[in-house]
């Protein structure tokens, strides 16, 4: 149950603090007085998402807090939504939390029924979860069974088709994939080959240049007319020089240095080409980069391009020798998952109209208490539905889905609830629902206005339902109904006030004199709306 409500600077609400009563709760005011507000921080406080639009202006963030009672323990929840950025901050009891953390958390604290519920009832899908809620225990495990078998097959279907459709396109392939295969295992090239091979030409390039070079170095040092005939001249000439004129002693001897310096020279360039020369063949180099460059030619893709391609051809065509075993394989599995979900669904469907029928009696109980004729009759129609079908399969799974018929009134055939149901009857039919649900989740109960449709001596039978209900069930309800404000635990009344040109939405808990006030506006005012809130405070 929930104790306390605080929420701060939401929409129209500044500061608002709301203490609950551990049964009925009764909010009510004027149309558009904010009450929509509080329940909306409810569904926000408990993992609902929320505009920044709808933060009071001129506020940085709003705050909605509350603290409940869960088997005991107390919880206390806060949220908070930035204005600027529109994201949220979630702490339980002081630690943050996800907003999984709260969905999970959810169930076990709020369950709110509001008019959209009537629309939710009406759907093919509520009603079937509706009755799977009521199997009986040792049934309750097989619509989740149900589901993890179904995700299994899906995923399995999934495997199956991606490798039937893969064979496929390979099938059709497969001609053009051998022909590749041929090609390049013809010339069988290897990754970083080309660049290799280039490597090597330009190596034999200027290697050839450099025994050239050589060459011409040689012709200059050592020919007739080379630099060491013509040091070895200078020299002679030099000495004759230095003889005369001993001044020159030492450019003689720097002319001999230079002679011998030039002849050392001479003989390492004549061993340098053959230290040089390498041993590649120029020819076979230029062939195999011919045949690479055909290759990539032929098949449109550069080297490193080719060489991953020839992976995936082989990874291919062994794909298409084995795959016809993988399929067998996963086929059987199939049949195996096929035959486990055949045998949930009979066990299913046997549950199913076990918690129909009892269901139906329960159904036909709640809502005799609210003011339908003893002859009402509630049944749930069962049609088959595909769960799972494959082509190579001998036929479809199905499953028996539940449909809700009834007829109101006697002599009427059975119809489905959206062909004959009005609002009122509606609203009543999903106050029965809630009732049943919540005998076993027993979370607080948010009635948002379910009484739409309903009047005259329905209503007391209404809240005659919500008071019992109350007992096991905390509730808090927004009504317009004098008739089921008057049997509230607790009265709380919404409004709005405007001060300096702002508007607030405010919400006070009435004492005895204010709860028949408020009852006598409800009830129409005056002197008629007073007697009548003065003969339902009595009666209450």
């Amino acid at each position: 149950m929930i104790e306390l409500l605080r929420i701060k600077d939401l929409a129209l609400i500044e500061d608002m603090e709301l203490e609950f009563a551990p049964g009925l709760n009764a909010l009510t005011g004027e149309t558009g007085a904010g009450k929509s507000f509080i329940v909306g921080a409810l569904n926000f406080l408990t993992g609902e998402k929320m505009s920044a639009d709808l933060v009071r202006p001129g506020a940085a963030k709003a705050v909605v807090e509350a603290l409940f009672y869960l088997d005991d323990v107390q919880v206390i929840l806060r949220r908070e939504l930035a204005a600027d950025t529109g994201r949220s901050r979630i702490t339980i009891n002081d630690r943050l939390a996800s907003q999984e953390s709260l969905r999970d958390l959810r169930p076990k604290l709020l369950m709110h029924v509001g008019q959209h519920g009537q629309q939710k009832l009406l759907q093919p899908a509520f009603q079937a979860a509706l009755l799977d809620a009521f199997l009986a225990p040792d049934a309750a495990r097989l619509p989740a069974e149900k589901a993890d078998l179904l995700h299994r097959l899906s995923l399995l279907s999934g495997r199956i088709a991606d490798i039937e459709n893969r064979v496929r396109d390979l099938t059709a392939r497969r001609e053009l994939l051998e022909y590749q295969r041929g090609e390049i295992g013809r010339v069988a090239p290897v990754r970083g080959e080309e660049d290799g091979l280039l490597a090597r030409k330009a190596a034999l390039a200027h290697s050839k240049k450099g025994r050239e070079a050589v060459g011409r170095a040689m012709d200059l040092l050592v020919s007739e007319a080379g630099a060491v005939r013509l040091l070895a001249d200078l020299e002679r000439e030099m000495g004759a020089v230095a003889d005369a004129f001993p001044a020159f002693a030492a450019d003689r001897e720097a002319v001999a240095a230079a002679r011998h310096t030039l002849r050392d020279l001479g003989q390492r360039l004549r061993a340098a080409p053959l230290a040089a020369a390498l041993d590649d063949d120029p020819d076979a180099i230029e062939a195999r980069l011919f045949e690479l460059a055909q290759l990539k030619r032929k098949l449109k893709k550069s080297l490193d391009e080719i060489v991953n391609l020839s992976d995936e051809i082989e990874e291919n065509l062994n794909f298409l020798d084995v795959c016809g075993l993988d399929l067998a394989a996963l086929r059987r599995e199939e049949r195996a998952l096929c035959a486990a979900l055949a045998e949930t669904l009979t066990s299913l469907a046997t549950a199913r109209r076990e918690a129909a029928e009892r269901l139906s009696a329960r159904l036909k109980s709640e809502l005799s208490g609210l003011g339908f004729a003893p002859q009402l009759d509630i049944l749930f129609d069962f049609a088959p539905a595909t769960v799972y079908a494959a082509p190579h399969l001998a036929a479809p799974l199905t499953e028996d889905r539940a449909r809700i018929l009834w007829k109101p009134n006697p002599g009427q055939p059975a119809q489905p609830l959206d062909k004959i149901a009005s609002g009122g009857e509606l609203s009543r039919f999903l106050l029965a629902v809630t009732s049943l649900r919540a005998e076993s989740e027993q979370p607080t109960l948010i009635f948002d206005e379910v009484d739409a449709g309903i009047g005259g001596l329905t209503l007391g039978s209404v809240a005659d339902r919500l008071v019992v209900l109350a007992r096991e069930s905390q509730i808090v309800l927004i009504t317009h109904w004098p008739q089921l404000a008057a049997r509230a635990d607790r009265h709380f009344r919404v409004h709005k006030e405007i001060e300096a040109d702002t508007t607030s939405t405010r919400c006070a808990c009435l004492d005895p004199a204010q709860v028949a006030e408020e009852l006598a506006r409800m009830a129409g005012g005056g002197e008629k709306g007073a007697a009548l809130a003065r003969h339902l405070v009595k009666e209450a």
